[in-house]
C-alpha cells in the first residue's frame, strides 16, 4: 500500500427524576442543539460498537500489535501491512448487522472507520490505505450508512486522531512502536491536521447523519486543536454528539472496559482505563450538575475479532453491566468484532439475542433513565423517568415481603415489569415493603416500576 498523500495547510429523588429534561442545558452559549443532542443521546442508551478492520485475518487486535509488539512471536509490522492485499469480507451484510443490533434492543451502531493504523473502512479521496483499495473494493461504511437509514438505526464513526501510516503525524521510515504518539514538533504537523480535518469532513458529508464522531486520540490530546474538530462537526451537523477525546470534554466523556466508581458530574476526573476516578458523586448530584458519559466494553477480551478468546462474558454480567451502567446515568456501547468474512460470531449473536430478549420486557427500565434516587442498596440498582423509580432487583429475597430503604418520594404504585402484574405494597418511614411471593424472579434481573407520580 502506498503511503499517504501530505495535504497543504488550509485542505436529590425528585430533583432525580426531573434530570433527563434538564440534561445537557449549562452548555456554553449559542450551541442551541446542546440540550436536545444530549437528550436523545440519554434517550437511546444503548449502542452496538464495531471493531472491523484487516486485522481480523490475523485475530489481532486494531493497531496494537505495531504500536507496541511483543518481545517474542506476534506479528511484524510488514505482515500487518500487507493484511489489507487479502482482506475480502465477502458475506458483509450490513442489513443483518442492523437486525441484529435492532433484536438485541441496541439503538446506535458505532463503526471504526479509521483506526490508529490509518487504514480507512470508507472511500477515503485523500488515501490509498482503504477499503476500496482491498480485493473486497467496496466501501463499507457507506453500505452500513445506507442499511442503517432504512433500518432507522443511527450510526456514528469511530475516527482515531493518531494515523501510523501518514508522514505528517510522524516520520514513517521508523517503526511505529518508535513514534506512535505522533511527533507534533515537526513541521509536517499542520499538514497532518489539515488532512485529519479534511476525512472528518467527508465523513461528515457523505454517509448521511451521523449520530456520533467518537474519537480516540490516546495521550496529549490537546495537540490534535480539539477545538478545531469540534467548530467543524457542530458547523456541519449541530446534532452529531461528541466524546472527549480530542482534548476537550464536548458532550460526553468514556471510561473504557470498566464503570466508574460513582456518577460522573462536571469537572470530575473520569479516565479512560484508569480506575482512580476523582470528583465523582457516590450520591445523585444534580441535574445541571450531571456529566453525561458512555463506557465502552467488549463481550470477550478484545476488541478486535481473536478466534482464540474465548473469556466471553456471561449474558447475566452484560445485562447487569447495562443495568449498573444506567443507574448511574450512563450509555452502554457494547462492541462486537466481526470475522474476517464480515459475519458476527455466534457467540457474540447468542448473547446480543438474549439481551435483547430481556429489553423486551425491561426496556422501559433503560431507555430514557437517567440515575436512580438510591444508589446504595446492595441488592439491586436503580433508574428514573418521568417519576418513576425502576428498581433492578440482582438478589431476591427468599421470603416475602422485599423491603426497600430510603424510598422519601410518596408511593402511588408498584408493578412488576414482567407481565404489567401490580403488586401489594406498603411504606411507613422512607421504608418501601413489597409482597413478592409468587413472583419467579428473572435470572439476570428482576425490575419493578414504582410509580411517585
Amino acid at each position: 500500500m502506498t503511503a499517504t498523500r501530505l495535504l497543504r495547510p488550509g485542505c436529590a429523588a425528585l430533583a432525580v427524576l426531573a434530570a433527563v429534561s434538564l440534561m445537557g442545558l449549562a452548555y456554553a452559549d449559542g450551541d442551541r442543539d446542546a440540550a436536545d443532542r444530549l437528550k436523545r443521546f440519554n434517550d437511546l442508551k444503548f449502542g452496538m460498537f464495531i471493531h472491523w478492520g484487516p486485522y481480523s485475518l490475523a485475530s489481532v487486535e486494531a493497531s496494537w500489535p505495531i504500536m507496541t509488539p511483543p518481545k517474542s512471536g506476534g506479528i511484524t509490522e510488514a505482515e500487518y501491512r500487507a493484511l489489507p492485499q487479502r482482506f475480502n469480507p465477502v458475506t458483509f451484510d450490513p442489513k443483518a448487522w442492523v437486525r441484529l443490533a435492532r433484536a438485541a434492543g441496541q439503538r446506535y451502531m458505532v463503526l471504526t472507520s479509521k483506526h490508529h493504523d490509518g487504514f480507512c473502512m470508507f472511500d477515503s479521496a485523500f488515501t490509498d490505505y482503504k477499503i476500496t483499495k482491498t480485493p473486497y473494493g467496496k466501501d463499507v461504511a457507506a453500505m452500513l450508512a445506507q442499511a442503517a437509514r432504512e433500518g432507522q438505526m443511527p450510526l456514528g464513526f469511530y475516527y482515531s486522531p493518531p494515523d501510523l501510516n501518514h508522514p505528517g503525524f510522524r516520520d514513517i521510515s521508523r517503526p511505529s512502536s518508535e513514534n506512535w504518539r505522533g511527533e507534533p514538533a515537526r513541521p509536517e504537523w499542520p499538514l497532518y491536521l489539515s488532512y485529519m480535518e479534511l476525512q472528518v469532513r467527508e465523513l461528515l458529508t457523505r454517509y448521511g447523519d451521523v449520530f456520533v464522531v467518537w474519537f480516540d486520540g490516546l495521550g496529549q490530546q490537546e495537540k490534535y486543536d480539539g477545538t478545531r474538530f469540534l467548530r467543524t462537526i457542530r458547523e456541519l451537523q449541530p446534532m452529531a454528539l461528541v466524546n472527549n477525546r480530542v482534548g476537550l470534554t464536548a458532550d460526553f466523556v468514556t471510561p473504557e472496559q470498566r464503570l466508574p466508581k460513582g456518577i460522573p458530574v462536571k469537572g470530575a476526573r473520569v479516565g479512560m482505563t484508569n480506575p482512580d476516578d476523582a470528583g465523582l458523586s457516590a450520591e445523585p448530584p444534580s441535574p445541571e450538575a450531571f456529566q453525561p458519559w458512555e463506557t465502552c466494553m467488549t463481550i470477550n477480551q478484545t476488541w478486535a475479532y481473536n478466534a482464540n478468546d474465548r473469556a466471553f462474558k456471561s449474558t447475566t454480567e452484560l445485562i447487569r453491566t447495562l443495568v449498573e451502567v444506567a443507574s448511574r446515568g450512563g450509555n452502554f456501547l457494547l462492541n462486537v468484532g466481526p470475522t474476517p468474512e464480515g459475519a458476527i460470531q455466534p457467540e457474540f449473536e447468542e448473547r446480543l439475542l438474549a439481551i435483547g430478549a430481556w429489553l423486551k420486557v425491561n426496556g422501559e427500565a433503560i431507555y430514557g433513565t437517567t440515575y436512580g434516587p438510591l444508589q446504595q442498596l446492595p441488592f439491586a440498582r436503580t433508574t428514573a423517568k418521568d417519576g418513576t423509580i425502576f428498581l433492578h432487583v440482582f438478589d431476591w429475597p427468599a421470603q416475602s415481603p422485599l423491603t426497600v430503604p430510603g424510598v422519601g418520594a410518596n408511593v402511588r404504585a408498584v408493578r412488576l415489569l414482567a407481565g404489567n402484574r401490580p403488586l401489594e405494597f406498603a411504606q411507613k418511614a422512607g421504608v418501601l415493603t413489597v409482597q413478592s411471593g409468587g413472583i419467579t424472579p428473572d435470572p439476570h434481573a428482576t425490575v419493578l416500576a414504582i410509580d411517585t407520580r
